[in-house]
């Protein structure tokens, strides 16, 4: 949108400046960075106004954790809000992929701002019911695959393979719903102790502010051995501004927490990560990159699938993280040893690029 001001008004430096997606993705970050800081305080004050007794918290979870009653939830607002306002005014709107990816964003966001909603009005952790959630998040993913398909195709790109792909047909609409549905409710999962979720979104959207710019450019595609993604690149802006709205976020999510994210947040974040991957085809490098959020959710189910059976548990409990804490680690030391973790699997992920 700024590129269109900047050519209404007549200004030719600013115009000249604005091409250069590097720059607007630095304007996205920052914009989102000062908007988040800025609405940050008042937002948090009218949130606990709001909701009283804050996010209620699970009886059955670590004893710790009940110090953290009264804490205010649906922080994802905050980001939603600041990340929002730099993708309208940084990105180019005729990108289809922007409308794809905001989509699933907003509605990601929408469902978990009811489940957050139901939560706290009811004093209960239990929610909107999982199938309802479902329900929504397949219909909303679907629709934006649908989108995202008809710009570049259904094939599945295998990572450590120059341009090796397989052509899903109309399959490939169902598994990128799925990739984003997945992502977005493995993020949820991971979003249990203070900046644990935050930080690791931030590490995945970092490396695919690369990918993207990569993938959209031919040269630098070619070179690579990559899917050649046209108009791609320009969602290195979107990534910009999750990042910027991601770090205003966690000066108020460090411990001690003055806002947690919520459902609203880490829904929207991670069905966000998930379109970005689909227009870029890396979903299995997804996979990669953001492992510890998959290392979460398989965390539930395998604990879930072997208690249903045998009535035992693998873990002392799950999501991963509660068990590290139920053996005596400290909730710190499990946050900063799982953002270590995101950054190394982020490395990971990057590293596929060239081994092909």
């Amino acid at each position: 949108m700024l590129y269109v001001i900047a050519e209404y008004l007549g200004f030719p430096g600013l115009l000249n400046l604005l091409r250069y997606q590097s720059v607007r993705t630095g304007g996205a970050v920052t914009m989102a960075l000062v908007i988040g800081l800025i609405i940050g305080p008042r937002f948090i004050g009218w949130l606990r106004v709001r909701q009283g007794k804050g996010q209620p918290i699970r009886a059955d979870g670590p004893q710790t954790h009940l110090a953290k009653r009264g804490t205010p939830t649906m922080g994802g607002l905050m980001i939603l809000t600041s990340m929002g306002l730099s993708i309208l005014l940084w990105m180019d709107l005729a990108n289809p992929y922007v409308w794809a990816c905001l989509f699933v964003t907003l509605g990601f966001g929408a469902i978990g701002f009811l489940d957050d909603y139901d939560k706290v009005s009811k004093a209960s952790v239990a929610g909107v019911s999982g199938r309802t959630r479902l329900i929504g998040e397949f219909v909303i993913a679907l629709a934006a695959s649908w989108i995202i398909v008809g710009q570049n195709g259904t094939h599945l790109y295998l990572p450590f393979f120059s341009n090796v792909s397989i052509d899903l047909g109309y399959f490939y609409v169902v598994f990128a719903a799925f990739t984003i549905v997945a992502f977005g409710n493995a993020v949820n999962l991971t979003d249990g102790l203070d900046g644990l979720a935050t930080m690791p979104v931030i590490i995945a959207s970092v490396a695919f502010m690369v990918i993207v710019y990569l993938a959209g450019n031919a040269k630098f595609a070619t070179y690579l051995g990559i899917p050649h993604v046209p108009g791609a690149g320009e969602l290195a802006i979107f990534c910009g501004a999750i990042v910027g709205a991601g770090l205003a976020f966690l000066w108020f999510n460090a411990p001690p927490a003055a806002v947690f994210m919520g459902d609203t947040g880490s829904l929207a974040l991670g069905g966000a990560l998930g379109a970005i991957s689909v227009v870029a085809h890396h979903e299995i490098v997804l996979g990669i990159i953001g492992g510890l959020f998959v290392m979460e959710a398989l965390s539930v189910i395998i604990q879930v699938f072997f208690y249903k059976r045998t009535g035992r548990r693998v873990f002392k409990m799950a999501p991963i993280h509660h068990h590290f804490e139920q053996l005596g680690w400290a909730e710190a030391t499990v946050v900063i040893r799982f953002w270590i973790i995101a950054f190394v699997l982020a490395l990971a992920g990057l590293s596929t690029l060239k081994l092909r």
